[in-house]
C-alpha cells in the first residue's frame, strides 16, 4: 500500500505542532497529541476553525519534550510551558480577550466552526442550524469527544495519491500536506486517486501500529488558511468540494480528503514504515466496525463533529 512519509503530532489544539521521525501510538493516538487546548471564560475550547476569532493560533507553535513537558513558542519566538501563567497572558493578549491553557475539557465545553458556502462544506442540516455570532461569522456549535480535545478522530492520514491527484487537477493550489494536519502520511506511489477510500472498514498495519480505517476525513476552512510559510489558500476547499464528495455517515456527501482512524493495537510508527492492508474478514471485526460506526452516527446526529484541528 505504501509507507509513511511523514508524521506530526499538534500538542496544543490547533496551533501549529511538530514533524516526528518516530511516534508512540496509544488507543487515543500519538502520544502527546492534542493534550492542550486554548479556551476562553465562555467555555469555547481554541479552534481555527473559526478563523476570526482563534485564527492567531496558527502563529503559535506547541511541542512536546522528551521531559514530557509541552512548551509553546508564540509569534514573537517568547517559548514558555502550557501551565506558565505568563503564557496565558500572552496569548490572551494575542487573541484579544482571556484565554488560558487547559488540559482538560470542561463537560459544559464547547467548540464553534465556521459554516463555509459552498456545498459539501457542512451537512445541511447543521447548516440550517448555523447562527452569526459576534465576529459577523455564521458559526455552527458543538462539542468534542468526551474527554479528549479531539473533535472526532484520535488518528487522521492523508496519502500522497490523493495530494497529487488535486494538484494535477488544481495547479494554482498548494496541496501541502501540512495544511490538512495530518499524523501520518503515506506515500502511495505514482498513483492520482483517493485511493484511501477503499481502505474503509478494513486495518492497516502501520509499523507495529494496527489501526482499522473507520471514515474519510470531513474537511473545513483550516486548509485554508495560512500556515507557517505557506500562504492563505481559499481555492482549496472549492477544489475538494468539486473533486470529492462522498457519504459521510448519514450526513450526506461532503468534501473530504483523508481518512480516520481507530486504534487496535499500540505500537511505534517511524517515518519509512511499510503501510499494509490485512485480512478484516472476522465477524468479531465487522460487529465491532458495526457498532462503532453506529456510536459515531448518533454522536454526529447531535454535535456534527468536524475533523480534528
Amino acid at each position: 500500500m505504501g509507507t509513511v512519509a511523514a508524521l506530526y503530532r499538534y500538542p496544543v489544539k490547533s496551533t501549529l505542532g511538530e514533524s516526528l521521525l518516530s511516534a508512540t501510538v496509544t488507543h487515543a493516538g500519538l502520544t502527546g497529541d492534542r493534550s492542550f487546548a486554548v479556551m476562553d471564560d465562555t467555555g469555547a475550547i481554541g479552534s481555527v476553525k473559526h478563523p476570526r476569532k482563534w485564527g492567531e493560533l496558527l502563529r503559535c507553535r506547541s511541542r512536546l519534550t522528551d521531559g514530557g513537558e509541552v512548551r509553546v513558542e508564540l509569534p514573537d519566538g517568547v517559548n514558555l510551558p502550557a501551565g506558565d501563567p505568563d503564557l496565558d497572558a500572552r496569548l490572551s493578549k494575542l487573541l484579544g480577550r482571556q484565554v488560558f491553557v487547559s488540559d482538560s475539557a470542561p463537560p459544559d465545553s464547547t467548540l464553534e466552526r465556521a459554516v463555509p458556502k459552498y456545498a459539501g462544506g457542512v451537512p445541511d442540516v447543521v447548516r440550517a442550524t448555523a447562527s452569526v455570532d459576534g465576529t459577523g461569522e455564521a458559526i455552527t456549535v458543538g462539542k468534542v469527544a468526551a474527554g479528549t480535545f479531539f473533535d472526532f478522530g484520535r488518528v487522521h492520514l492523508v496519502t500522497t495519491s490523493s495530494l497529487a491527484g488535486l494538484r494535477a487537477r488544481w495547479p494554482d493550489s498548494d496541496f501541502d500536506p501540512r495544511r490538512f494536519r495530518p499524523n501520518l502520511v503515506v506515500d502511495t506511489g505514482d498513483g492520482h486517486g483517493f485511493v484511501e477510500d477503499t481502505w474503509v472498514n478494513c486495518r492497516v498495519r502501520v509499523g507495529e501500529a494496527l489501526f482499522r480505517v473507520v471514515v474519510p476525513t470531513p474537511r473545513c476552512v483550516v486548509p485554508t488558511l495560512g500556515h507557517d510559510e505557506l500562504r492563505a489558500d481559499p481555492g482549496i476547499m472549492r477544489a475538494i468540494a468539486r473533486e470529492h464528495r462522498v457519504p459521510v455517515f448519514d450526513l450526506g456527501r461532503l468534501a473530504c480528503l483523508g481518512v480516520y482512524l481507530d486504534v487496535l493495537e499500540p505500537g511505534t510508527v517511524r517515518v519509512g514504515d511499510p503501510t499494509t492492508r490485512q485480512d478484516a474478514s472476522r465477524s468479531g471485526d465487522r460487529r465491532a466496525t458495526v457498532t462503532r460506526q453506529n456510536a459515531r452516527i448518533r454522536r454526529c446526529r447531535l454535535t456534527a463533529r468536524r475533523p480534528s484541528d
